[in-house]
């Protein structure tokens, strides 16, 4: 049920983010270029002041907290509403003091001081514009900067002036939509990673897991500026973070996909894509927006690359996956890089979504047919023991021991209670400790003794009492060993059980030494005892092992194979 109502909570916040980040009004300023002068004089915050021979482009470096101004032009376009002033809203990398025509709005830290005081002030600031010097014209914003702390992002900052009271609450319902989408995907993180711990071996839950994380923190930390004050000594750790959690989610959402459409060779390709990134991520680290961009770029073409190889193998959900990728570059083309990476994924993982679904949906298909399987395979191993020739030979070969001697007679009927009974205990288990199997095995042996009047001997080489195999298969090729072969001229059949363990599989052969097997053993097709051992190995292993079976000069080989 979670997993049918997350994608629709996804899309609903999708739909708010997106909608909260796409309400721009109409312009109301137009700025013009800004010209830099380091030093510091009263004179240069008025309006009339003369700076022809200012610094005409961004200053590259000003060392040890210095104090440069900045002077830049503003239209405004239009004039406030008498109610409704202006405001101005500034992302500055330093400590300011701000002026609008001369005159003084605002303080934002101790410029000039940093040396000697602490961070004072916040990245991210809002001011009231004075109503009688915000009139349409031309108006002059001048600021008194430095930035100890960040002196190669000299005279970088953004403007935007607006009605003051929209300013100071867009903020708030921008915070409350980021937080809804942060919170979704937090949710979405950690049913994934309940889901993984119930199956620990499906490792593409946890891929999905760990990438919806990864975009709530990286949510979080692009939008944090909303939910507290940050100083800007602290920017270039923030957009470290942003960078290197976009590295993440660009290697493991082609990864899961990887996972999800396997094509040749795909270790190498992963790892060609995983330097390709890296060097995204090194090369000119410092431009953060560049960067983040060509891995959004690389994680693009590359997922699209995996989807249509998905699609032209016909693997359910590829098409799917092609045209959300197709989407996210419209919306790319059509909305700022912002918008369309958010918006992008929120795709991408309703993508997933439905991916994992899909493979929920198989994983309880195959669960349900284990269930059906693993039943029909009880009700074979106690088939194989209660099917009337072997009932009906058995009791006639009783009959005859109970009138010729009475004291073996009762011996036949107590190993005969007893294989029923070692078989009831376990036709309802999956594994057995191999010791319990090789007690069946020996009673079996004693049994088709008194049938057959053949000495039966039992040997084991190696053997790990502690170790558990599927019940029935030993059993099944002793008695295989016991049909078709022939006693000796000392009228035995003997039987030998190697192990053999290694780092990459463990095997058991199994040997009969007989002294010939019967005819049509050789040209038999394949019979219902190996039919039962490769079921009873596919449902306890999967694809994991491997059944071998063939005459040898002194009988028959099998051998069982069981990879890690």
């Amino acid at each position: 049920m979670i997993l049918r109502l997350l994608p629709c909570f996804l899309l609903i916040c999708m739909l708010s983010f997106m909608t909260s980040c796409s309400q721009d009004s109409e312009p109301v300023f137009k700025e013009y270029r800004s010209v830099y002068k380091i030093g510091d004089q009263q004179q240069w915050a008025g309006k009339s002041w003369n700076d022809d021979n200012w610094i005409k482009r961004r200053m590259a470096y000003v060392a040890d907290g210095k104090v440069f101004w900045s002077r830049t032009p503003i239209d405004i376009l239009k004039a406030p509403e008498s109610t409704q002033p202006y405001g101005l809203r500034l992302e500055a990398y330093g400590e300011y003091e701000i002026f609008w025509d001369g005159v003084l709005i605002g303080k934002n830290g101790n410029p000039g001081q940093e040396a000697h005081l602490p961070p004072e002030g916040k990245l991210w600031a809002t001011f009231s514009l004075p109503k009688h010097l915000t009139n349409k014209g031309r108006h002059l914003l001048a600021l008194r900067l430095s930035n100890y702390y960040f002196p190669d992002h000299v005279g970088s900052y953004r403007i935007e002036v607006a009605d003051y009271e929209e300013l100071v609450t867009d903020r708030l319902f921008e915070t409350s939509y980021t937080h809804i989408f942060a919170g979704a995907f937090l949710m979405a993180s950690l049913y994934f990673l309940f889901l993984f711990f119930s199956n620990k071996k499906e490792y593409p839950i946890l891929i999905v897991s760990a990438s919806c994380f990864l975009f709530f923190t990286l949510t979080m930390t692009r939008f944090v500026r909303m939910a507290a004050p940050i100083h800007y000594k602290w920017h270039v750790l923030r957009l470290e973070v942003i960078s290197s959690l976009m590295f993440g989610i660009s290697f493991l959402i082609p990864l899961f996909l990887s996972l999800q459409f396997p094509f040749p060779k795909r270790k190498l390709f992963l790892s060609i894509y995983a330097g390709i990134l890296l060097y995204f991520f090194i090369a000119n680290h410092h431009y953060f927006g560049f960067s983040i961009y060509r891995m959004v770029v690389a994680l693009w073409f590359f997922s699209l690359g995996i989807a249509l190889f998905g699609a032209f193998k016909r693997v359910k959900g590829a098409l799917l996956m092609v045209l959300i990728l197709l989407l996210c570059l419209g919306l790319q083309n059509t909305v700022s890089l912002s918008i369309s990476l958010y918006v992008g994924f929120s795709l991408m993982l309703l993508g997933i979504l439905y991916l994992v679904f899909l493979r929920t949906k198989a994983q309880r298909l195959a669960y349900d047919n284990s269930l059906v399987q693993s039943t029909r395979l009880r009700l074979e191993l106690l088939k194989k023991n209660i099917q009337p020739h072997f009932l009906m030979n058995t009791l006639t070969s009783l009959i005859d021991w109970i009138e010729e001697s009475p004291k073996k007679g009762v011996r036949f009927i107590e190993a005969l209670a007893k294989e029923f009974d070692l078989f009831n205990r376990i036709e309802s288990k999956s594994l057995i400790p191999i010791a319990q199997e090789i007690e069946i095995c020996r009673n079996h042996m004693e049994i088709m003794g008194f049938r057959k009047e053949v000495n039966y001997f039992w040997e084991e080489e190696g053997l790990d009492i502690e170790d558990e195999i599927p019940p029935g298969i030993l059993h099944t090729l002793l008695e295989n060993g016991i049909t078709h072969s022939m006693a000796g001229d000392d009228n035995s059949i003997r039987f030998k059980l190697v192990y053999h363990a290694n780092t990459n599989f463990r095997s058991y052969t199994f040997l009969t030494f007989a002294g010939g097997m019967r005819p049509e053993t050789g040209a038999r097709e394949e019979g219902t005892g190996f039919k039962y051992i490769k079921a009873r190995l596919r449902e306890s292993y999967q694809d994991k092992w491997d059944f071998t079976s063939e005459p040898t000069a002194e009988g028959w080989k099998s051998t069982i194979k069981i990879y890690f």
